[in-house]
């Protein structure tokens, strides 16, 4: 087993002084990394139970646990999902897909079978049901990984949010967040560098006065670390393919096209109320 030092180096690309305790869960975190090859081997249903017991003990605002899971183990149904992501097929090879949901159709009708109003119809709810989501699926992901499972989030069921939402048969007041497929990893997947402390950690207030040299130095051991493939580069038909193109010019690259640009009105019609 790794030590906490070897692995938050290999998580910057660069020593970081840290605490020597720790525990395997620690370990876990750390060593965290995504899975997009899996063996075909089944999940058993009492590991799959514990899992889902691991995210539902994730916290969840004033517990009001606005969220819900919908598992998929069936091969048409998640051949379904498979097909509203044609770029990533190695979902079909999952043998666990999940999709994590935010909820707010639960209190709505608990306040109606108890007689109250729900006049918490806002952006404010609508926030906190995704972090609910968000949180469960964190948890499920560190149980899993701790297990020697492998994991990956799919943030790109939203691309075909209105489709997923019918293969879901999703009502009014649910609203999907991510995907995540599970299952034993076939490959040990690659870490991926992460923004160093002193980019992403503020001390009392708000300072990125240096975020030019800093993001410089990460894009440059980012790229020594894992070079971004031809493939892998943005927008190539608008920006070209660059030699060398960084972690920050994907991003801008990225963000120089709308994402989802349709979701606002796809919420206002699930009835979710962005004001």
């Amino acid at each position: 087993m790794s030590n906490n030092h070897d692995l938050v180096e290999a998580r910057y690309g660069f020593p970081v002084e840290v605490d020597d305790g720790g525990s395997e869960t620690i370990q876990t975190l750390l060593g965290h990394r995504s899975c997009r090859r899996f063996k075909p081997d089944k999940l058993a249903d009492p590991m799959v139970n514990l899992l889902l017991s691991c995210a539902q003990s994730a916290p969840t605002k004033s517990n009001l646990q606005q969220y819900s899971i919908v598992m998929t183990t069936d091969d048409a149904k998640r051949g379904e999902i498979v097909s509203l992501v044609p770029t990533m097929p190695w979902i079909a090879d999952a043998p666990l897909v999940l999709v994590f949901l935010g909820d707010v159709r639960r209190i709505r009708r608990l306040a109606e079978m108890r007689g109250h109003e729900y006049r918490n119809d806002n952006a404010d709810t609508f926030m906190n049901a995704t972090i609910d989501a968000a949180l469960a699926m964190q948890a499920f992901m560190v149980a899993a990984e701790s297990l020697g499972l492998g994991t990956c989030p799919i943030s790109y069921v939203r691309n075909r949010i209105h489709d997923l939402t019918r293969i879901l048969d999703l009502p009014d007041g649910v609203f999907p967040i991510a995907g995540l497929t599970v299952g034993w990893p076939a490959t040990a997947g690659t870490l991926s560098l992460r923004l160093p402390q002193d980019v992403v950690v503020h001390r009392d207030v708000y300072d990125d006065s240096a975020l030019e040299h800093d993001i410089a130095a990460y894009d440059d051991r980012a790229h020594d670390h894992q070079p971004l493939a031809p493939a892998k580069q943005r927008h190539t038909n608008r920006y070209g393919v660059l030699e060398k193109c960084t972690w920050s010019e994907k991003v801008a690259r990225q963000l120089s096209v709308p994402e989802r640009d349709g979701f606002a009105d796809y919420l206002k019609s699930r009835k979710i109320n962005l004001t």
